[in-house]
Parts: C-alpha cells; structure tokens; sequence
C-alpha cells in the first residue's frame, strides 16, 4: 500500500555528513573508538546499567557493538556517541532509531559510575537532540522503566516532556516494568504540562 506522505527527511541527511564530534561543555560527543572496549565492557558489567539496558557485554561482543556503529550511520538507522569526560569515556548516547519519513529519532543513554551526578547525561543529551532538530528532526523520544527515577530526571533536566505511561513494554531481569515515554518536538515549549 503506498504511502500518502513525502518522508520528512530526504535519505542523505545523516549519511552526507561525517558523524559529527559535539561539545557539550565538561563533557565531548565523539563517535565510538576501538580503544572504548574496556569502558564498554565495564558499563555491562555495572550492576545500574545492566538493571536498565538489560544486557551484559563481553570483549568480542563490545568489540562488534563499537564496529556497528559506521554502518548504523551510513544506513541512516541510528547512531552512538561515546561520553568523554576528563580525557576517557565516560558514557553513551544513541540515536537508538532514525525515522526519516516521520523525521523522528529514540534516544538512549548510560553514564558510568564515577561520571554520574555529574550533569553528564543531561548535558549529552540536550546537545545530541538539539543537534538532531538543527539537521531537520522534528521529534526526539526516549523512553525508561518506571522505576528508574535517575533516567526521568536525565530527560526532565533534558527538556524531554513526560506524555504518558505503557503499561508492561519493558522485559527486564526482574520482570516487566511499565515504561514512561518522554519527548521533545522541535520548537517546542519544554514546560511540564
């Protein structure tokens, strides 16, 4: 069945670009390097990390999940910044989905341990969105566990409006957890309604 409606973002517009390195003050976006592995390894293995991404990471895996990263690019269907702080990486942020057609990205993040409490993820954060509206996205969404507080906070901080909950989304080592979805519309008031 054809679709009624031109894609918002004509194909190119991530892929004609190199992925941009992006400052957000105390803390550098830059792509994803194979000298990352011990941190992504580490960010598996971090008991807070694993509760909410539901994932460990082994050095093979870390390795292929750092080289994904250049073809997700150029493929227009996602991309990752490493979190850079005081000279290592210190997190992430992705672009965990690209819409083109809906002009619309997910977003996702992590921050390690001795980083956090920082303002490190709401700072990736708000940079890596404003970036994306700036190449023509018109909507950025996130969504977290219910339970995880510190995440609500990251997106609230981020200017990310909380617009509702779905129930049981999430598969979790401990079971389902309902799941809050978060957003930012381009030009956009941030208030909380």
């Amino acid at each position: 069945m054809p679709i009624a409606t031109s894609p918002a973002l004509p194909a190119g517009t991530f892929a004609r670009l190199d992925q941009p390195v992006l400052d957000a003050g105390a803390v550098v976006l830059r792509p994803w390097a194979s000298a990352d592995v011990a941190a992504v390894v580490t960010a598996y293995s971090d008991p807070g990390i694993q509760q909410w991404h539901a994932r460990t990471m082994s050095e093979a895996e870390a390795q292929a999940w750092i080289a994904h990263w250049p073809d997700r690019w150029a493929q227009e269907s996602g991309a990752g910044w490493a979190l850079e702080v005081d000279g290592q990486a210190a997190g992430q942020v992705s672009l965990r989905r690209i819409d083109l057609h809906e002009a619309c990205v997910e977003l996702s993040y992590w921050v390690l341990p001795f980083a956090r409490g920082r303002g490190v993820a709401p700072a990736a954060l708000t940079t890596v969105t404003e970036w994306a509206f700036d190449l023509g996205v018109h909507r950025a969404q996130l969504d977290h566990s219910t339970r995880n507080s510190a995440s609500c906070r990251v997106a609230t901080k981020a200017g990310y409006l909380a617009e509702g909950t779905a129930v049981q989304r999430g598969l979790h080592a401990d079971g389902w957890h309902d799941m809050h979805l978060h957003a930012r519309v381009k030009a956009a008031p941030t208030h909380e309604r």
